[in-house]
C-alpha cells in the first residue's frame, strides 16, 4: 500500500424524514444562498421544503445552474453572493448543482481573476478562504456531496477545481428526494458511481487490501441495486443502498494508498464538452473498450475484479477477463445505455476533433502510469464505434 493521508470533514445527515434537521446544522443569524438547478427542486417539492426547514434565515435564491456548470453562470451567482453578503451556500440538487456550489465558495472570496481557479488541474487551488457550504443531495452519482472536487465547463472545456475548503459541511441523502428522477438519470448515475470505483480500482496491485475490498462490495452492490432501482421507482431500500453506493463511490476512501487512472474520465469529459452526452453515459462507452485495449498493463487487477466481483470461476485467465469486460458491458446496456459511439452519431472526423481537443488542453499521458497516449486514446474510441 502507498503512503497517502486521508481527510474527510463532511456529515452526512442519511435517510428519509431528517430534513428539518437542517435547521439545527446550518449556524443561527446566517444569511444562506439556496443554489439549484433548472426548477425539477421546484416542480418535486424539494426546495419548498429546504426554505421551511431554514426557518427564519434570511435566504437567498440563485437558480439555473446547468448540466455542465458553466463559468459564466456560476460567476453571477459568486457576484450575487458578494453583494447580497451571503455567508453560507446550500446546494440543492445534483453533481452539477453541488459542484458549482463549492466553485461559488470559492469564487465568492477571490474577486479577481477568477478563471485563474480553473488552472490547477487536480491541485488543491491555492485559497485560504471560502464561504461554507452543504448539500441537499437529490441525485446520487457524482460523489460531490462528501468530496473536495468540482467539475466545471468553460469556452466548452471541462476544468477539475479541488480544495479542501470545499468539503461540504454536511449533506442531506433522502432517497425520497430521488424519486421523481427519470429512469435515464438513474442509469447514468448507477454508470458513473460504478466508474468512480473501477478508475481507482482497476490499476496494479499495491497490497491495499482493505480499499479493494470495500471497493468491490461497492461495486458488488451497484450490480445487485442498481438494476433494481432503474426498474423499480418503490424500491427504496435498493434506492438507500445506491444512494450510499454512489457517496462512497469518491469520498476518497477507496482511493487512498492506491493508484488511480481517471482515463475513462479525462476522455468522457471531453465527449461531453463537445457532445453534450450526458456524463455517466460517455463512460460507459468508454470504459468496456479501454479494458480491452489495456488488458495487459491491468491484467492482475481485472483478474481479481473477475473473480471477486463478478464470480467468474470457471476458465483461464485471458478467458475471466474478456467475460469480465463483457459482463461490465452488459450491465452498462441492461440499464439502457448505448455503448457505441455510432449510436450517438459520432465518427471517425469526430474522434480524430475530439482528439485533438484533448491535446490542445494537454491530455496527452493518461492512465496510472501515464503511457496511454493520443493514439491509443483514438485506438480506444474507434473500437467504441
Amino acid at each position: 500500500m502507498q503512503n497517502f493521508d486521508y481527510y474527510n470533514p463532511t456529515h452526512i445527515v442519511f435517510g428519509q424524514d431528517r430534513l428539518a434537521e437542517l435547521n439545527t446544522l446550518v449556524p443561527e443569524n446566517t444569511k444562506v444562498m439556496v443554489l439549484f438547478g433548472g426548477g425539477s427542486v421546484k416542480r418535486n417539492g424539494v426546495l419548498d421544503k429546504v426554505l421551511a426547514s431554514l426557518g427564519e434565515r434570511e435566504v437567498v435564491q440563485f437558480g439555473g445552474i446547468e448540466p455542465n456548470p458553466q463559468f459564466t453562470t456560476l460567476m453571477k451567482a459568486a457576484e450575487l453572493a458578494r453583494t447580497e453578503k451571503v455567508n453560507f451556500l446550500l446546494a440543492v440538487g445534483g453533481g452539477s448543482v453541488m459542484d458549482g456550489t463549492k466553485f461559488v465558495a470559492l469564487a465568492a472570496k477571490k474577486e479577481n481573476d477568477e478563471h485563474t481557479l480553473l488552472h490547477h488541474g487536480f491541485a488543491p487551488v491555492p485559497m485560504t478562504e471560502a464561504l461554507p457550504l452543504a448539500c441537499v443531495a437529490t441525485l446520487p452519482a457524482t460523489g460531490s456531496e462528501m468530496n473536495m472536487g468540482a467539475v466545471i465547463t468553460m469556452n466548452d472545456q471541462k476544468y477539475p477545481v479541488m480544495s479542501p475548503l470545499t468539503f461540504p459541511k454536511f449533506s442531506f441523502l433522502d432517497p425520497d428526494f430521488t424519486l421523481s428522477l427519470p429512469k435515464e438519470q438513474i442509469a447514468n448515475g448507477v454508470a458513473d458511481s460504478f466508474i468512480h470505483v473501477v478508475e481507482q480500482y482497476l490499476t496494479y496491485p499495491v497490497n491495499a487490501k482493505v480499499q479493494d475490498r470495500i471497493s468491490e462490495g461497492i461495486l458488488k452492490t451497484l450490480i445487485e441495486e442498481g438494476p433494481k432501482t432503474f426498474n423499480d421507482n418503490n424500491d427504496i431500500e435498493a434506492r438507500k443502498n445506491f444512494m450510499w453506493s454512489a457517496t462512497n463511490a469518491l469520498n476518497g476512501l477507496t482511493g487512498a494508498g492506491v493508484p488511480q487512472d481517471w482515463s475513462t474520465h479525462m476522455i468522457g469529459h471531453e465527449m461531453t464538452a463537445m457532445y453534450g452526452i450526458a456524463h455517466g453515459r460517455t463512460l460507459a462507452i468508454i470504459l468496456p473498450s479501454l479494458l480491452r485495449e489495456r488488458t495487459e498493463q491491468k491484467r492482475a487487477k481485472l483478474l481479481q475484479f473477475a473473480e471477486r466481483v463478478w464470480d467468474i470461476a470457471e476458465g483461464s485467465d485471458d478467458q475471466k477477463i474478456a467475460l469480465a469486460i463483457d459482463k461490465t458491458e452488459a450491465f452498462f446496456n441492461g440499464l439502457e445505455i448505448v455503448t457505441k459511439l455510432s449510436h450517438y452519431n459520432i465518427d471517425e472526423a469526430g474522434i480524430d476533433t475530439l482528439v485533438n481537443n484533448m491535446e490542445k488542453m494537454g491530455l496527452t499521458a493518461l492512465s496510472e502510469s501515464g503511457d496511454l497516449t493520443l493514439d491509443i486514446v483514438r485506438k480506444i474510441l474507434l473500437a467504441a464505434l
